[in-house]
C-alpha cells in the first residue's frame, strides 16, 4: 500500500483552515443574500460582510474602511499597483519595483510600461535580498509615482528590508506598497507602507478572497470602471461566504502564528542542512536567517525540474519549483535569475500548520535517491 500523500506546497496554497470550513458553511446560510439591499436577509448579509472587515482589519491593526475584499490576491496586486499609478499620475509616470515580485505586480507593470509610463526594477544580492542603496537611489528619481516591495520571496524565502526601503519611500515622498501575502497570517507585517495586499488562500482561507488595503491620506484611485461596491475600489459583488471564512482564518492563523513559527523554523532549518549534506551538487537558496519560517528552495544539478516534480508527485510529494523546466513557464525563474543561483532541479517546500515532523523526515529520507535515480537515467553518474 502507498503511503499517504504529503502536501509540501503552503507557499501556494494552505490547506482549508478547519475555522474556515466551519465559518464558509455558516455562512452559506446567512451570507447569499446583496449586502446592499434594504430587505432582513440583505441586512443580515451586511452584518457579516461588516463584521468581516472588522476582524480582518483588526487583525492587520488597520482601519475597517481602509480594508477592501477582492475576488484574489492577485487582483488585489493589481489594484495596488494601477490604482497607486493612476492617483499620482500628476506627480509622474515611473513605477519602482524590486527585480523579485510575484508575476501579478511584474504584469502590472507590463501595462503601464506599454500605456506609456516607466518602471524601475532594482536588483537583489545572492541571497534574494534587496539592494537598499540601489532602492534609496531609486526612489529618489524624478517622476517616481509608486514604490513595490515584496514583503517576502514567495519563492526563496528571503524576508525583505521592508522598515529600510519604507524610510527610503518616505524620505522621498513615494507611497510604498508592500504585496504581503507571504506574511500575512505567518508573521507580523513592518510598517510604514501606504497599500498593501493579500491573499486568503495563502494562511488557510478559501481560494478567491484577496485583500487590499489603502492607508487615509494615500493618493490612490481605482484603476477599474465605476462601482459603488467595497468604496469603489473593487468592482463587482464579493463572494461573501468565502470572505467570512477569510476574516475568520486570518483571526485564526494569526492568534496561531508565533507558536507555528516557532514549530516550523527548526523543521525547515533540518531540510536546509540535510539537504545540503545528502544530496550531491545541489545549492539550496535564499537567506539562511532573514527568512521566512516555512519555507526552503533548492536547485539539483543535471536534473530536469519537471521530472524531479513529477517523480516526487509519484512518491506522494506535492512541491512547487521555479525550475526552468515547470510546464507553466518553460523559462527560468525570474527571482532565481535576478539573484544569480542555480535554477535547474528546482524545488520549493513550504510547510503548513498540519505538517509534521515525520512528514520532513520522510520527505528527508526519500529525496537523495529520487535525485540519483534521475541523474541515473540522465547518464549523469558518480556524484
Amino acid at each position: 500500500m502507498s503511503a499517504s500523500p504529503v502536501y509540501l506546497d503552503a507557499a501556494t496554497a494552505a490547506p482549508l483552515h478547519p475555522v474556515a470550513r466551519q465559518a464558509l458553511l455558516a455562512a452559506l446560510d446567512d451570507g447569499w443574500a446583496d449586502p446592499a439591499r434594504l430587505y432582513t436577509q440583505a441586512r443580515r448579509a451586511r452584518q457579516l460582510l461588516d463584521a468581516a472587515r472588522e476582524a480582518a482589519a483588526a487583525t492587520l491593526g488597520v482601519r475597517a474602511d481602509e480594508l477592501s475584499f477582492t475576488p484574489s490576491g492577485t487582483t488585489a496586486a493589481h489594484s495596488a499597483v494601477l490604482g497607486g499609478l493612476v492617483g499620482r499620475r500628476r506627480v509622474g509616470a515611473t513605477l519602482v519595483h524590486s527585480a523579485i515580485e510575484h508575476s501579478a505586480v511584474l504584469h502590472a507593470a507590463e501595462r503601464h510600461v506599454a500605456a506609456g509610463g516607466t518602471a524601475t526594477a532594482v536588483p537583489v544580492d545572492r541571497v534574494g535580498r534587496l539592494d537598499p542603496a540601489a532602492w534609496a537611489a531609486a526612489v529618489r528619481a524624478p517622476g517616481v509615482a509608486l514604490a513595490a516591495l515584496i514583503g517576502a520571496s514567495h519563492e526563496v524565502g528571503t524576508v525583505q528590508p521592508v522598515a529600510v526601503a519604507a524610510a527610503a519611500c518616505a524620505a522621498a515622498g513615494v507611497p510604498l506598497y508592500v504585496d504581503a501575502a507571504q506574511l500575512v497570517g505567518r508573521v507580523p507585517v513592518p510598517g510604514g507602507w501606504a497599500v498593501l495586499s493579500a491573499s486568503a488562500h495563502k494562511w488557510g482561507g478559501p481560494p478567491g478572497v484577496g485583500l487590499l488595503v489603502v492607508r487615509k491620506g494615500t493618493r490612490w484611485e481605482s484603476p477599474w470602471p465605476a462601482d459603488e461596491r467595497e468604496s469603489g475600489r473593487t468592482p463587482g459583488v464579493v463572494n461573501l461566504p468565502a470572505v467570512v471564512a477569510a476574516a475568520a482564518s486570518l483571526r485564526a492563523a494569526a492568534a496561531d502564528a508565533a507558536a507555528e513559527a516557532a514549530r516550523l523554523t527548526p523543521l525547515v532549518a533540518r531540510i536546509r542542512a540535510r539537504v545540503a549534506a545528502e544530496v550531491p551538487d545541489v545549492e539550496v537558496v535564499g537567506d539562511p536567517v532573514d527568512r521566512l519560517p516555512h519555507l526552503v528552495t533548492f536547485s539539483c544539478l543535471y536534473v530536469d525540474g519537471e521530472a524531479l516534480l513529477h517523480a516526487l508527485d509519484r512518491r506522494g510529494f506535492a512541491v512547487s519549483s521555479g525550475s526552468s523546466c515547470t510546464s507553466s513557464t518553460l523559462r527560468p525563474s525570474h527571482v532565481l535569475e535576478a539573484m544569480g543561483v542555480l535554477s535547474h532541479g528546482n524545488v520549493r517546500v513550504s510547510l503548513h500548520r498540519e505538517s509534521t515532523e515525520a512528514d520532513v523526515e520522510r520527505f528527508l529520507a526519500e529525496l537523495p535517491g529520487i535525485v540519483a535515480g534521475l541523474r541515473a537515467e540522465a547518464g549523469v553518474v558518480g556524484l
